[in-house]
């Protein structure tokens, strides 16, 4: 039987040779974020360019396929985490979903349906239609606020020409009674080549700096996990010199982004292939505030890419890559050209139990 939340470290101590056990016990929350992967319904909209993602479409985007990605989406998302805690995320952040009404498919198919989730969602100015969105627990995590921010770009060659793209989701709510502000981030792709277009990806991370300089104006110590497929890896100026993330958790300094994610990369991780390499591009950074090692509250503990081997193309030009669900062949029944990634926040429960036995 498992119980909820918890788990056991255990942690030996050897003082005078002594071999005194110490157990303690923690809750824990996954914390997730998942490109889906273009999952569109199979209807038109008249004001996007969803049309290649209808039956009639070059994609033939039927709805007996909608319906094969959707329970695809929901049987990985029920699976993140659940090894060390058993259950799906707590909170899980979404991007390259078409609108609402995908979400509560989703959320409503077999894997999810009995975990009762919550949603918070914007439609984004994206010519596409894809929008970011945040999924949750609705016995875990309330939310209290919440805010779309819009990305202003404009083309370089003409500055009166908006290129309209994803919105910034801000999610302020309680985890189980603790204030945790979350942001949910999509940013500009790298069409064009990533040279020519990471300057898009640098005004996406200056509105991202906006954002959470504003939450530590507030409150320096506020607990903020920023979250999103950044089509930058961790190590890109967009993230290193704008956010100016650190990997020094030991030594973190107040009001500064922790990204567990730059380590994994430099490693040779990642959660998405391109060109016979890896990139890093889904990413969850971390406060300062939640990096303590007073565990009397909410603190980080690990981080990890979910690449269970089902996500694994196994033939093909992409084996060794994500199982993409779609290809020029067209739907595969694969899932998505991403991995999602996750951390785990946890909090002690009581007090340590000495056994000497």
């Amino acid at each position: 039987m498992r119980i909820s939340y918890l788990f056991l470290l255990t942690i030996i101590l050897w003082p005078n040779y002594i071999q005194p056990q110490e157990y303690r016990s923690f809750k824990i929350h996954t914390i997730a974020f998942y490109n889906l992967e273009n999952l569109f319904d199979f209807e038109d909209d008249p004001f996007t360019f969803d049309n290649d993602r209808t039956p009639e479409g070059k994609d033939h985007w039927t709805e007996e396929i909608y319906w094969k990605k959707v329970r695809n989406m929901a049987t990985v998302i029920s699976e993140i985490g659940k090894e060390v805690t058993g259950q799906p995320p707590s909170i899980i952040g979404v991007c390259e979903i078409e609108n609402r009404r995908v979400l509560e498919d989703l959320l409503n198919a077999d894997p999810l349906r009995e975990t009762e989730y919550g949603l918070v969602h914007f439609d984004s100015p994206d010519r596409r239609g894809i929008d970011v969105a945040l999924l949750y627990k609705k016995s875990a995590f309330v939310p209290s606020q919440y805010k779309a921010m819009e990305l202003l770009l404009f083309d370089d060659q003409d500055r009166t020409k908006r290129i309209f793209t994803r919105d910034q989701l801000l999610v302020s709510g309680y985890l189980e009674g603790e204030l945790i502000h979350i942001i949910v981030n999509h940013w500009p792709s790298r069409s064009g080549g990533e040279a020519r277009s990471q300057g898009k990806r640098i005004k996406a991370a200056r509105l991202n700096k906006q954002l959470i300089d504003s939450l530590w104006s507030i409150d320096p110590y506020a607990k903020i996990i920023n979250m999103g497929d950044f089509n930058d890896d961790p190590v890109n100026t967009s993230i290193k010199r704008t956010l100016k993330t650190t990997t020094k958790k030991d030594s973190l300094q107040l009001k500064k982004l922790y990204n567990p994610m730059e380590s994994m990369y430099r490693k040779g991780l990642g959660t998405l292939g391109y060109a016979d390499g890896w990139n890093l591009f889904d990413q969850i950074m971390l406060s300062s505030e939640l990096l303590k090692k007073d565990y009397s509250s909410y603190r980080f503990y690990t981080a990890g890419i979910y690449n269970a081997q089902i996500l694994i193309a196994r033939e093909g030009r992409y084996k060794g890559y994500p199982f993409r669900s779609f290809t020029a062949s067209g739907f595969t029944g694969g899932y998505s050209d991403h991995f999602p990634v996750y951390v785990y926040l946890i909090k002690e429960t009581q007090a340590s139990v000495n056994n000497t036995n």
